[in-house]
């Protein structure tokens, strides 16, 4: 006799999201000996990929040191710090620099090349990745300048553009190689009020489009609103505050 053949009923499986970022009891010290000084204390944080995230919090609390822990510009000395699921606690030199090819950075000071152009400037972020290695690097660079406003001033030096266009420069080199995570430490600081919005709301259409995480550092209350969440860091702490919960709920 045949066996029965009962029919096969396919159920969809779960989806599971893993965070980009995730921290566990994280704590971290500058100094040796007597001058070792605790900085951070047992920092938690799980950040989920697509995520706009706002740090905020006074002056010296411990946010940019959290910033470039997770950036892999610090080694991390104690706990848990996984960035796209990678323990980098210990991590290699050769692992760091992978995971960091994936991370786009935005700092106060734009940092650009002064004898560069606008344009090779961003084609200097390229030219670190070998998959694009044999596409049109400055087609792209100037592509990704247009789409910060900046196509009329692709072969402009940095000394010939404003605060708010260097920054903006700085955005599309962060941004063109489709990092997965940018992060970004007081990037409107120096900028008028409306230059850093016009700043920010270019980062946050851009992530959006290539659905990476940002991860922005900043005493701007100007722009707490384009964040899906605020965080607030107090004297080495992620702290409770009034501002922390998920914005518009």
């Amino acid at each position: 006799m045949d066996s029965l053949q009962l029919p096969i009923t396919h159920y969809p499986l779960p989806i599971t999201m893993q965070p980009v970022i995730s921290i566990q009891n994280l704590n971290h010290y500058f100094g040796q000996g007597e001058l070792k000084k605790q900085v951070l204390f047992d920092i938690n944080l799980e950040i989920m990929p697509g995520e706009i995230i706002i740090m905020t919090g006074p002056s010296g609390s411990g946010k940019t040191t959290l910033l470039t822990l997770m950036g892999g510009l610090r080694s991390a000395q104690e706990g848990s710090l996984k960035i796209l699921e990678q323990e980098i606690r210990g991590a290699n030199k050769q692992l760091l620099t992978r995971l960091r090819c994936q991370i786009g950075y935005i700092f106060q000071a734009h940092n650009l090349m002064s004898f560069l152009t606008a344009k090779q400037n961003v084609r200097m972020s390229l030219e670190l990745h070998d998959r694009y290695l044999a596409e049109d690097l400055n087609a792209k660079a100037t592509a990704m300048l247009e789409s910060v406003g900046l196509g009329n001033r692709v072969d402009y030096y940095p000394e010939n553009l404003s605060g708010g266009q260097k920054q903006r420069v700085a955005i599309a080199r962060a941004l063109v190689s489709h990092p997965k995570i940018v992060l970004a430490d007081e990037p409107t600081a120096a900028l008028d009020k409306q230059s850093g919005r016009d700043v920010v709301e270019i980062m946050q259409r851009l992530a959006k489009e290539q659905g990476c995480t940002i991860l922005l550092v900043t005493h701007d209350n100007r722009i707490l609103d384009i964040a899906d969440r605020i965080v607030y860091m107090e004297d080495g702490y992620l702290a409770n505050n009034p501002n922390s919960a998920v914005l518009g709920e």
